[in-house]
């Protein structure tokens, strides 16, 4: 089996490629043109094209499905060399502004969620992605990879950055030293130059790992996926938090290094009747007082087979309210691709019933 070329640093390639100058062309080539294919890099030597060709992938991934939504976001299903498959979406987070002598005043701006596991461990009652069980981690050249066909597939420049978000399908931190080895790869200068501050990785609360990743000193933004004010409801929703309560995660976050103009975020998925009154409110107020934190209030995405429901509007407002004029900063997620299978897991799952149906 090829190596993945994208699994390595350039200091990697340029410790296994001689003469080393070449590890800076052929990234420029991967992360700047695009290139699929080695006979495309005209300024290697032909024998090193064809060693390359010998040793190396430059496409792990191949496009199974790509669901389109009238807001503008993108669903991607990618098929890894074992058959398996995983979710990326694009979410265009803002349109293209313009002057009134129609020159560009804003570009637009997208946010890529990626993946970084097939399947996950974790097994939140109100995810299907934890339908399917875990299978594997992905290395850190296939959560690479996720982002480079997606800007390649929608002509986004090299030199435009974008945000990304490990809040597909896994729980980054049961993968941490491939996310760790992706987040540095995207963030090489010479590469895709996505600053640590534009990736955010999101966790279920494994607090010891917590503590790892600020070890790290990455500088990225760290997202809590809380859902839940107590550890009742909350071994309900997310199985993990016998292992990783409400307070050993409260207490890893706060020892963790945050970056002096940003915030920790808190995922609050917000389910009808489960968790959307005002006295779940109160408590997540108390409970984040002396943390540096923002509350994302996210609507619950229906799927079939689900007894959850989504919240009513005025129900999410009024928590939002609650939060906001007591000081905690607070907003409400826009929902994205409500018209395609936009809950995470959803597109994999489909794919996977009309295989074993025929189709």
């Amino acid at each position: 089996m090829k190596k993945i070329l994208q699994d390595y640093s350039k200091e990697e390639l340029a410790d296994m490629i001689k003469p080393s100058f070449r590890a800076k062309q052929i990234y420029n080539w991967v992360y700047h043109k695009y290139a699929s294919d080695f006979d495309e890099m005209q300024n290697l030597p032909k024998a090193m094209r064809l060693e390359l060709e010998e040793k190396f992938t430059l496409t792990p991934l191949k496009t199974v499905l790509v669901q389109d939504s009238i807001d503008g976001s993108r669903k991607y299903l990618f098929e890894l060399y074992d058959g398996h498959t995983v979710e990326a979406v694009l979410l265009l987070m803002r349109e293209e502004q313009y002057h009134d002598d129609g020159s560009v005043k804003h570009q637009r701006r997208y946010t890529v969620c990626i993946s970084s596991q097939v399947g996950c461990k974790v097994g939140c009652a109100f995810c299907l992605t934890a339908k399917g069980g875990f299978i594997r981690n992905l290395t850190a050249g296939e959560i690479v990879s996720q982002l480079l066909m997606i800007k390649k597939d929608n002509e986004i420049d090299a030199n435009r950055r974008v945000n990304i978000v490990y809040m597909g399908m896994g729980e980054p931190l049961d993968n941490l030293d491939n996310v760790a080895k992706a987040i540095k790869i995207f963030a090489d200068p010479e590469g895709m130059a996505i600053a640590p501050h534009r990736q955010t990785v999101s966790t279920s609360g494994l607090s010891s790992k917590i503590e790892k990743l600020g070890k790290m000193e990455l500088g990225i933004n760290l997202a809590i996926s809380l859902h839940a004010v107590d550890d009742a409801l909350r071994e309900q929703l997310m199985p993990i938090n016998k292992a990783y309560n409400i307070e050993s995660i409260i207490a890893a976050v706060k020892r963790f290094p945050v970056n002096d103009r940003k915030r920790v975020m808190f995922e609050y998925l917000v389910i009808k009747d489960v968790n959307d009154d005002i006295s779940a409110a109160k408590k997540l107020l108390k409970l984040l007082d002396g943390i540096k934190a923002k509350v994302n209030l996210i609507y619950f995405n229906p799927y079939g087979g689900t007894d959850f429901k989504r919240p009513e509007e005025k129900d999410m407002i009024k928590f939002q309210d609650y939060l906001t004029q007591r000081g905690l900063l607070c907003t409400i997620r826009e929902s994205k691709g409500l018209d395609i299978s936009a809950a995470c897991g959803q597109l994999r799952e489909q794919e996977r019933k009309d295989t074993d149906a025929g189709y």
